[in-house]
């Protein structure tokens, strides 16, 4: 695993600046660990990637979508709580390799309408499944038009998506960053 960097490189992201709604989902018992991991939780993002869920802001909110962000930065611990809950790394990242979360470079986002519900994708954020996948076929018309329209954004922000997550997306070179510690978010 890449040398751990101390919390200098992460930006807060706060619902003002940045025009999101944020949710942390770790900082509930509702994911896949089944528990609270957040015990601190503050939303950041790597400096390099905060600019560019800006301007995914800004793209969404021009369509009248707002975004709505599940996870940003990930600390090494809860990746690691996260592979014993689900130790396939089609889904969750082996926390020996380190975690794109864990380097502050990905986040998990989803669109919510004007009325601020959110779009549906066809299945909840974190589905660890095959219907999660962007590209699963078998969905309705609707459910593809959401799941094309986040992609959109995301990447005419600057972001790439994974195949089997609709809802993550990371820098494009994010392998390259290291893993950060921080206290900003503590498990």
């Amino acid at each position: 695993m890449d040398t751990a960097v101390i919390d200098q490189d992460l930006v807060i992201i706060n619902e003002a600046q940045y025009g999101v709604v944020i949710d942390l989902v770790y900082a509930s018992s509702n994911n896949i660990a089944g528990r609270v991991v957040y015990q601190t939780a503050r939303c950041a993002l790597h400096k390099d990637a905060a600019p560019r869920l800006l301007r995914a802001s800004e793209l969404a909110r021009s369509a009248g979508y707002t975004l709505k962000v599940f996870d940003g930065y990930r600390p090494p611990a809860a990746q690691k709580i996260f592979w014993l809950a689900l130790p396939d790394a089609q889904y969750v990242a082996d926390p020996l390799q380190g975690s794109h979360h864990s380097r502050g470079t990905a986040v998990d986002v989803t669109l919510l309408d004007e009325q601020g519900a959110e779009l549906d994708m066809g299945t909840g954020f974190d589905a660890m499944e095959d219907a999660s996948h962007h590209d699963y076929a078998d969905l309705p018309a609707i459910v593809q038009k959401n799941r094309l329209l986040l992609l959109g954004i995301m990447l005419h922000a600057g972001f790439r998506g994974i195949k089997s997550e609709w809802w993550h997306y990371e820098l494009p070179n994010s392998g390259a960053y290291p893993v950060i510690e921080s206290t900003l978010v503590t498990v």
